[in-house]
């Protein structure tokens, strides 16, 4: 083979921008543990494991396609073991029974079930399919979602609502890619959208929850659907109204804290507005060009909790400034759209499907990290892709950017 044709199936942008971003993950997490005396731990694990993880990528890359189809069910099977496993034998942190202790390193089993759920479901959606615009019937969205659903209940057992939202996140791109109706869609949405409405009642007033209950039923009732479908919708709305106000009353007080420091960090101060706080004063104080590498105030004085994980954003945003904000966001974006366009561009609906459920990981990731660190959105612990420090998230994103170069380079071959 020719080095032309070589690089013809070599996907170089997503190798180069999974690079760019594990070296900076590198100087972020040097710089925001600087000041720790296990600072060599962090960035050389994260700079060893990442060659690893790049290395993994390319192998991956060339193994058949077939293969990994075929191994789809037995990965999915293997993760509802350790996700059984850790229940049991898991290290306890932070009130979350979600490692596995080996030394001193974690394994986080529910990193890796977030590859193989996609797996399964993309090797469940492309059995007996034809075409990727192939149609998907009430039997199918059940059954996906009943493998969807089986990690997230053993998840929810640690707990860990962060990561379930990222599961969770799976379904509605993946359907929509898989041909699934747009009622079906809907189905799917409108009760989150209320049960969201119900919640900020409680802030702007009752009269949000009833607007958007009427507007959602109208707009259910147009659909050319069965009507028992359509009552049954309308009740999973009524239900995800009403019963928000349960549901939040039952959540952990740290959890309740923290949905309202989003919307007033100053109430909680020193608890759970904490983070944020500081967080938006690091970013701010970045400006447009930064205050320059390892000269950040908050980050070099500790101010921020977790400032090598899920809060290393603010590293970027404080030394880096608004320019080295955008420029990251930018190699993020280049990464979901070239996952997303291997995806429309393979030929196997598996490598297809699930090219687009690890696109709206990233995607989703992307979007809950940097929203919790400038205050909009809550903070549940998600860590930003490739930067984050955390050996089983590092490598289980650069196993979803292998099966991703997997379907570049097989994109003009019909299996």
């Amino acid at each position: 083979m020719s080095a032309s044709e070589f690089f013809k199936k070599f996907d170089l942008t997503l190798v180069l921008a999974t690079i760019s971003l594990i070296t900076l993950g590198v100087f972020a997490i040097f710089s925001a543990t600087s000041s720790s005396e296990f600072s060599e731990q962090f960035y050389e694990r994260h700079m060893i494991f990442g060659i690893a993880g790049v290395v993994m990528m390319l192998v991956i890359s060339y193994l058949p396609p077939k293969h990994l189809e075929k191994v789809s069910s037995v990965l999915y099977v293997l993760s509802l073991l350790l996700l059984v496993s850790v229940l049991i034998f898991g290290k306890k942190i932070s009130g979350q029974r979600s490692w596995f202790s080996f030394g001193g390193f974690g394994i986080q089993p529910a990193e890796f079930a977030k590859v193989a759920t996609v797996m399964i479901v993309a090797f469940f959606l492309s059995k007996d399919s034809e075409g990727r615009n192939s149609k998907l019937g009430l039997k199918d969205t059940l059954v996906i979602a009943g493998l969807v659903l089986l990690p997230v209940a053993l998840i929810a057992l640690q707990p860990d609502t962060g990561t379930n939202l990222v599961f969770l996140s799976i379904l509605i791109p993946v359907f929509l890619w898989a041909g699934m109706p747009a009622f079906f869609i809907v189905a799917l949405i409108a009760p989150v959208i209320v049960a969201i409405s119900a919640f900020l009642s409680d802030i702007v007033g009752n009269y949000l929850l009833y607007v958007v209950l009427a507007i959602t039923a109208i707009g259910i009732f147009l659909f050319k659907e069965k009507q028992y479908l359509k009552i049954g919708v309308i009740v999973l709305c009524l239900i995800a109204g009403f019963g928000s106000d349960y549901v939040y009353d039952h959540l952990e007080t740290y959890q309740q804290k923290r949905i309202m420091s989003v919307f007033d960090p100053t109430s909680d101060p020193r608890g759970s507005g904490y983070n944020v706080i500081q967080s938006k004063v690091a970013i701010g104080s970045g400006g447009l060009f930064g205050k320059g590498y390892m000269q950040g105030t908050q980050t070099q004085l500790n101010f921020i909790p977790a400032q090598w994980t899920d809060f290393i954003f603010c590293m970027v945003g404080e030394e880096f400034g608004f320019i080295g904000s955008v420029v990251l966001i930018i190699l993020y974006l280049v990464i979901v759209i070239k996952l997303i366009n291997n995806g429309y561009n393979a030929r196997s609906r598996f490598l297809s499907l699930a090219c687009i459920g690890f696109a709206s990981v990233f995607l989703f990731h992307l979007f809950i990290n940097i929203g919790m660190t400038v205050g909009i959105l809550p903070v549940i612990g998600i860590p930003l892709p490739l930067l984050s420090y955390g050996v089983s998230s590092l490598l289980s994103f650069t196993i979803m950017l292998g099966i991703g170069m997997n379907a570049y380079r097989n994109r003009n071959i019909v299996f």
